[in-house]
């Protein structure tokens, strides 16, 4: 049998509770970003609520490494390398084009003393700009059309996606190639690695700009917690635990909220934390939800929504973000005023995505599955 013929993979059944996990930490990703617009210390980041919402990111690469192998481990010799690709590009890439045209339509209106280069830049610029984006060419600072030297103005979150399907093409060609013991010597190193970054840093902030030093965070950032969710997979033997949904919602809304530790004078402290969520409380999760069982219709309806729902907010609220950071910069909103309208804010991103993934993406991604997924390569 040759590769052409490979016949159509049957799809596993998911992980609901993982799946609803990833749905709270998106939201939680929200929640952090509508409060740093009114954070001030931009430094050590100590006055900032919901002070380590950035770990949702984490997070999100060591479930991505979980599901991965879960997925397609199991499955190279039935399946090609390109039919791998297209099954990836086919889940992730209609949304990352969403992303990047809404960050366009929100982009003019963003303009402000926050981001003074908006107002100056051309439209066939913006327009070469998130063209590039929607095919997720990474931009350099030459072509930074908002200020804060992202790789994707028009929708910056965009950079993690960048990294994801970096980690996709790694396991594809590489790693899933590794027996256990050298993949977990290369998480091994991977997580010294990141230790230290976190404890220079103070934190696990970054890998949002096309310069060396925020490509080695972001790519620090990305190896570990992928590759490690990809180990966990295939050593862990899952038991059968009850609640487990609501536990581990707990667990990841208390390690994203917990205040900044130590403060500007033992900020390496705050980096020791990061390390340890990512490297030791975050695969526990990840194996306390593979664990999980739900008993009741209304709890897996309502993993089943948040898995649905994760994605699709991650990756559009950003724009609206934009908005309301530049109104709470423009007026000097204070955090008590302006809470009432972030909550606007949230309520309106998980609408927005809500519309996108029932108008859009599932459309989009049924339409490729029918058509472009069943054709094999050479069969045109």
């Amino acid at each position: 049998m040759t590769q052409l013929d490979l016949p159509a993979l049957p799809t596993k059944p998911h992980y609901v509770i993982l799946d609803g996990l990833r749905g709270v930490a998106a939201i939680m990703v929200v929640i952090f970003h509508i409060f740093e617009a009114s954070a001030t210390d931009l430094k050590f980041h100590t006055d900032q609520i919901v002070n380590h919402g950035y770990l949702g990111v984490d997070f999100f690469f060591i479930l991505s490494g979980f599901v991965i192998g879960y997925a397609y481990d199991d499955r190279w010799g039935k399946m090609s390398l390109w039919e791998f690709c297209k099954r990836r590009l086919t889940r992730l890439q209609p949304m990352v084009i969403m992303g990047m045209v809404l960050g366009a339509v929100f982009f003019y209106p963003q303009a402000s003393e926050l981001f003074p280069s908006i107002a100056g830049t051309p439209l066939w610029l913006m327009l070469a700009v998130m063209a590039a984006g929607s095919l997720l060419l990474p931009v350099p600072l030459s072509l930074d059309i908002r200020g804060w030297q992202e790789m994707y103005p028009l929708n910056g979150p965009g950079w993690t996606l960048f990294f994801e399907y970096l980690a996709n093409i790694l396991y594809a060609t590489l790693i899933r190639r590794l027996s256990n013991i050298w993949l977990a010597f290369l998480v091994f190193l991977a997580g010294c690695a990141l230790i230290h970054q976190c404890y220079t840093m103070g934190n696990n902030i970054g890998g949002w700009s096309l310069t060396i030093e925020q490509l080695q965070v972001g790519l620090t950032r990305l190896v570990f917690p992928f590759f490690g969710g990809l180990l966990l997979f295939r050593i862990c033997k899952p038991s059968r635990i009850k609640h487990a949904f609501w536990w581990c919602s707990l667990i990841i809304i208390g390690v994203m909220c917990m205040p900044h530790v130590g403060g500007e004078e033992h900020y390496h402290l705050n980096g020791l934390y990061d390390a340890f969520c990512i490297i030791a409380v975050f695969p526990f999760v990840v194996y306390l939800g593979a664990s999980g069982v739900l008993s009741g219709t209304c709890s897996k309806r309502f993993c089943k929504f948040l898995g649905e729902l994760s994605y699709p907010l991650y990756i559009t609220h950003y724009p609206l973000i934009y908005l309301y950071t530049a109104w709470v910069a423009d007026n000097k909103i204070p955090i008590a005023e302006a809470i009432p309208f972030g909550a606007l804010v949230l309520a309106s991103s998980i609408i927005l995505a809500v519309l996108c993934l029932k108008l859009y993406d599932e459309p989009i991604r049924n339409w490729l599955k029918k058509h472009w997924n069943s054709v094999r390569p050479g069969a045109m």
